[in-house]
């Protein structure tokens, strides 16, 4: 590290502090990463399950110097009542977890407490995960700043926010009654389902006060996007919450290098050169990409739909299932007779896929997504277009975004989220609608290039922003100068004598 970065970094120490879920921890990796390339000191809170998984990238920041350190804490599962290694919400053996998970959460408060209360330097700033309240009160006793740190996109943001402040969740009884939202400067049409805030189902009220408390007493919110994207949703968002607000994205364009693209998240399931190697073999812009992040479990019914809709569309692509997706039944469906008809052009990773590196090769014509922001941003980034599939959270109003406004996006048909649905339900999109998407998608006609011309111009802004001097980069360094000047760096003899 140079003395220069190190001026640069003006003497902060910050404390991220992310929720431990993969679409949450992996950008809080890159903004760590970042902070430190600019002279900043980080501590990242993790725990040793979540640090196994990116053993590989906390190798790398220690042979190249730079000041991180992850701060492996012991995730509390005894204590709340979590099966022993269910450190992070991909790990929870059902959604019937999800609760006591973010509950057990609030156990770190005071192992955090004893952690910073020991760093010398002392810790300057804060950036905490929206999903962690309980890190209000590490911040206030330790009287350091604390900024939110928000993943998905500024337009779920603003929408779920004029929502909570007109009363909209409180006052609309029916999940499916359409809602147009107050106060955007155009017409969007949304229902409590697709647009559900945060902890909003019965019985999660007291997280939903907690986290929006610790949201209104926040000194700011650093959110993972960029000005020419969002640039009227982040200005009106700015105002009405009335607080500072850093963009600073796409953090997945941190990554240049093939080694960090390949090892972002966790190990993949997939030797990354064998996978370039098939990749290489295809013709630019041919291969559709499928796959709905760490989070979401398709059912085997729905997985088959899938399987069929991309055998008929008569497409390349690379499918992703997720180790916990295969049942027996997805399995044997898929070894006796499905991946021996599609042999000669489609790939299916079973496990965690490098997405980025399949994402950024010339190969790649579509994606196939949840619309999960971090899936977005890496594909927009590439200048991939997308066929969208939200799921829950906020990818239904992310999927609006991505077709209503930036044209870059066909939606499946989706209008129900997967949390609404029985063991008994159909699936929510049938093969014809699959192989109709993609061939939509993937078509050379003047719809399709149209929609290709536009994902290049924002991949060239994303790539843009991310560059020295970009928009992204001058936020980062706004938000250095901003936890220099205003941490607590003169009270190390006021804590060790109140210790």
């Amino acid at each position: 590290m140079t003395n220069k970065a190190t001026m640069n970094g003006l003497g902060s120490h910050f404390v991220l502090v992310p929720l431990t879920a993969q679409g949450h921890m992996i950008p809080m990796v890159d903004l760590a990463r970042l902070l430190a390339e600019r002279g900043a000191r980080v501590s990242l809170i993790t725990s040793p399950v979540n640090a196994a998984r990116i053993k590989a990238i906390i190798n790398q920041v220690k042979e190249s110097g730079l000041p991180i350190h992850f701060a492996e804490l012991k995730f509390p599962c005894a204590e709340a009542g979590l099966p022993d290694g269910c450190e992070n919400v991909d790990l929870l053996p059902s959604p019937d977890y999800y609760k006591t998970f973010f509950e057990a959460t609030h156990h770190l408060r005071e192992p955090l407490t004893r952690y910073l209360r020991a760093q010398r330097p002392r810790p300057t700033c804060m950036i905490a995960d929206m999903c962690n309240p309980w890190t209000a009160d590490v911040a206030r006793e330790l009287r350091m700043p604390r900024l939110i740190f928000h993943g998905p996109s500024c337009f779920f943001l603003l929408c779920i926010h004029l929502m909570e402040q007109h009363g909209i969740y409180d006052r609309i009884t029916d999940d499916f009654e359409p809602v147009l939202v107050p106060e955007l400067p155009q017409p969007v049409e949304v229902n409590k389902a697709q647009a559900p805030g945060f902890f909003t189902p019965s019985g999660w009220e007291k997280l939903r006060s907690q986290a929006l408390e610790a949201e209104s007493t926040a000194d700011g919110v650093v959110m993972n996007t960029f000005d020419d994207l969002e640039h009227s949703y982040i200005e009106l968002y700015r105002k009405v919450i009335g607080k500072e607000v850093w963009t600073i994205g796409p953090l997945c364009l941190y990554n240049k290098d093939p080694n960090d693209k390949a090892a972002r998240g966790n190990k993949p399931a997939i030797d990354h050169h064998r996978l370039l190697s098939w990749l290489d073999s295809r013709k630019p812009k041919s291969v559709l990409y499928v796959s709905f992040g760490s989070l979401v479990r398709t059912r085997p019914l729905q997985l088959t739909e899938i399987g069929r809709g991309l055998e008929a569309s008569n497409q390349p692509f690379i499918w992703v299932i997720k180790d916990v997706e295969r049942t027996s039944e997805v399995d044997k469906w898929l070894s006796e007779g499905f991946e021996e008809r599609v042999s000669t052009r489609g790939l299916v990773i079973k496990g965690w896929a490098p997405q980025v590196v399949i994402l950024s090769h010339p190969a790649i014509g579509g994606f196939m997504t949840h619309c999960g922001w971090n899936s977005v941003l890496e594909a927009l980034s590439a200048g991939v277009p997308m066929i969208t599939w939200p799921c829950f959270a906020d990818q239904f109003l992310n999927e609006k975004l991505l077709v209503d406004e930036l044209g870059i996006g066909v939606a499946v048909g989706v209008k129900v989220p997967y949390f609404c649905l029985t063991e008994d339900s159909p699936p929510v999109a049938k093969r014809d609608d699959i192989e109709k998407a993609v061939s939509r998608l993937m078509h050379k006609g003047k719809e399709g290039e149209k929609r290709r011309k536009r994902a290049k111009e924002l991949a060239g802004k994303a790539v843009s922003t991310m560059e020295r001097g970009g928009p992204s980069m001058e936020n980062i360094a706004r938000l250095i100068q901003y936890a220099s000047k205003h941490g607590n760096n003169d009270s190390d003899q006021e804590e060790e004598h109140n210790m």
